[in-house]
């Protein structure tokens, strides 16, 4: 297999093993049917860009080591089709000139077939009319904003639920529980304003007073005076829309300034990582969750991704994140095989428009309109005293 991925890493920064990722493809028995032919007619390939570094790079690496997974399981067993899924992998540091710049020379290539789960609400934001334009397949993009021109793109296709999900979990169970004052922390970009503008609806929607609100900048600089601002309101609990540096540098100073104060978070707070950066301070925070708890071993997907896992050698934890990269390469793969053996990409779009219930190993997607949602999926969980996440 000719190995595009010149820019996969693991989430410490050190290159991912080739020979573990072809070992994973070898062990995982995959559930779904993929027809072989018995000569290769060309390798599918796709681009991402994402951060591999930066203050969200654990984030998108663990995504993307989850993804590679899948990948790389599908070319051990001949392709879709016979043919090869070749995804290229370059860095954007969670900088939007350089997604943008990266998207550009991905467009430029004809050889591309697709975009795959591109990460980040700012990123997205900054390539959609680009991507729009140029027609290609934009498949999962990491971010749970439904931005306005997606609302009219049959290209783009959505599957993780909606901060607008995520939020609507989140402040329902703040209201069943008594919550009467509400605190938002927000980061001060698209990803946070998206945030908060739905945990906002949610709030009205179930009767509950106006939040106070503090904004935080994606440094994190102003984490630990944000948090004092909200200290001094006295809320009854702190809604956090932050990722990244932010989220624990504010996490950190809302423990140091009132540890009992009860911490909500969305997905993407909720990671591996951020547990073990924060230690003790994780304990007794709750998050949103987008993808089934990595130790639910009734879950059939969740069995196959730690089976993968455990045979790639990986020396990190598996994750949320890496489990949602996962599903969504086996979403991808799918769609491809729809598509026919010769596929176009408007075959591919058309295919995967007509993807209704389609069961990923417990895991229900159904692509129905653009700009809404595959996946409606959104459970709680706590972060236990030992760092890792409980249900």
């Amino acid at each position: 297999m000719r190995q595009l991925d010149h820019a996969a890493r693991g989430t410490k920064g050190t290159p991912l093993s080739r020979r573990g990722l072809l070992k994973a493809g070898a062990a995982t028995a995959l559930p779904w049917p993929l027809a072989t032919l018995a000569q290769d007619s060309g390798a599918i390939r796709i681009g991402q860009s994402t951060a591999l570094t930066g203050p969200l790079g654990e984030l998108g690496q663990a995504m993307h080591e989850g993804a590679q997974l899948c990948f790389s399981a599908v070319n051990a067993r001949g392709g879709v089709l016979g043919r090869p899924i070749e995804l290229d992998t370059r860095d954007d540091g969670y900088d939007a000139r350089r997604a943008v710049a990266n998207v550009t020379e991905f467009l430029a290539d004809r050889r591309n077939f697709a975009l795959f789960n591109c990460m980040g609400t700012p990123m997205i934001e900054a390539v959609l009319p680009q991507v729009i334009d140029s027609g290609i397949p934009f498949f999962a993009p990491f971010t749970g904003a439904v931005l306005p021109p997606m609302k009219s793109a049959r290209n783009v296709f959505a599957l993780r639920a909606s901060y607008a999900d995520e939020a609507e979990k989140l402040v329902q169970h703040l209201a069943t529980i008594g919550i009467k004052r509400l605190a938002i922390a927000y980061q001060n970009n698209a990803f946070g304003q998206d945030v908060f503008a739905s945990a906002k609806g949610a709030m009205d929607r179930h009767q509950m007073a106006s939040p106070v609100t503090v904004t935080v900048e994606s440094s994190g600089a102003d984490a630990a005076a944000a948090a004092a601002q909200l200290v001094a309101a006295a809320p009854d609990a702190v809604l956090i829309g932050l990722a990244g540096k932010p989220a624990l540098e504010f996490a950190k100073a809302m423990r140091a300034q009132r540890r009992g104060l009860p911490l909500f978070a969305l997905s993407v707070m909720g990671t591996a990582a951020t547990l073990k950066a924060l230690g003790s301070d994780a304990a007794g925070i709750s998050f949103s969750q987008v993808v089934p708890m990595v130790g639910n071993l009734a879950v059939p997907v969740v069995r196959d991704f730690l089976q993968a896992w455990k045979a790639s050698g990986s020396a990190q934890e598996p994750s949320h994140l890496a489990l949602e990269g996962y599903i969504n390469a086996r979403v991808f793969a799918e769609a491809l095989t729809r598509a026919g053996r010769n596929p176009t990409r408007a075959a591919f779009i058309d295919a995967t428009w007509k993807m209704r219930r389609f069961d990923v190993g417990g895991f229900e997607v159904s692509f129905t309109e653009p700009g809404r949602s595959a996946s409606r999926f959104v459970e709680l969980a706590m972060a236990g005293k030992d760092g890792r996440f409980i249900r």
